[in-house]
């Protein structure tokens, strides 16, 4: 499975009160690094319809599960994968990983789906998204 992955650095203010990464963290880090990822692919930045179409999409579900907390301050890896390209939606697999051990401690899906950027309604991915993203998909 091919992987993008980021390291974030984790702050006193990223801490809950027993000075653990406090729960919706995780959905921030995710979110950045995905973010990072568009990026990558030369489709981050400012909203252009014309350049790029498929930008416009909402996220549909996040799921999360915690397996171990993260402990004070630090830093840590956030790794993130193309689970499934549909028709208009997209599934991203992301894990929560410490520094120097591929032992998560947190996993979860989000899926974002291409809308009309006026209507919001589903739209289905560009043919020039699918191509860009098919180094990243899954192999059988």
């Amino acid at each position: 499975m091919r992987h993008f992955e980021q390291v974030h650095a984790v702050y006193f203010d990223d801490l809950d009160a027993f000075q653990i990464l406090h729960n919706a963290r995780y959905l921030l880090l995710f979110e950045r690094t995905i973010g990072a990822f568009w990026h990558r692919l030369g489709w981050g930045g400012t909203l252009d319809a014309q350049r790029n179409p498929d930008q416009f999409h909402v996220v549909r579900a996040n799921s999360i599960e915690y397996l171990r907390a993260f402990h004070g301050t630090g830093e840590l890896r956030v790794r993130v994968w193309v689970e499934r390209l549909g028709r208009s939606s997209l599934t991203f697999g992301m894990k929560v990983l410490p520094m120097d051990q591929d032992v998560a401690h947190a996993q979860g899906t989000r899926t974002v789906v291409r809308v009309h950027p006026v209507e919001f309604r589903p739209l289905p991915w560009t043919d020039s998204f699918r191509q860009g993203l098919a180094p990243w998909m899954p192999q059988d």
